[in-house]
């Protein structure tokens, strides 16, 4: 079987998608190829989203958010969306999931720690239901 790729999308790509990303790649390795994009992307990652990642042992500093394209939809086995409504485009055969997920953008430590805990508990689950 040809490993899965999984894209994360949320609007600014600065916060939640990220930190998905982040467990992902740390929890599942190079069994998934994993992608994070934002349909408004941010000009960085939120400082306290890589505070919060880091606290794990998970270093997200030296990422970047990205556009979203077609392209990586299309490209894409799994498309996980965090708040960006109808900005996704769909192509039929994907798996859509979408994660209800409150934005950390503009949250201190305290909030962004329970954010952090459940993108952590949904990515387990998605590697277990891709036999990753």
């Amino acid at each position: 079987m040809t490993k899965p790729t999984v894209l994360f999308v949320c609007v600014h790509n600065a916060g939640r998608s990220q930190m998905a990303a982040g467990y992902l790649q740390a929890l599942a390795g190079d069994r998934v190829e994993v992608l994070s994009a934002g349909s408004q992307p941010a000009d960085q990652i939120n400082p306290v989203a890589v505070e919060a990642m880091r606290e794990e042992g998970i270093d997200i500093a030296g990422e970047q958010p990205k556009v979203l394209t077609t392209e990586s939809v299309q490209a894409s086995d799994v498309v996980i969306t965090m708040g960006c409504g109808d900005e996704c485009p769909y192509f039929p055969g994907k798996r859509y999931e979408d994660w209800k997920l409150d934005d950390p953008a503009g949250q201190g430590i305290e909030a962004v720690r329970p954010i952090r805990d459940d993108i952590r508990a949904r990515v387990e689950a998605l590697i277990a239901s891709l036999g990753a």
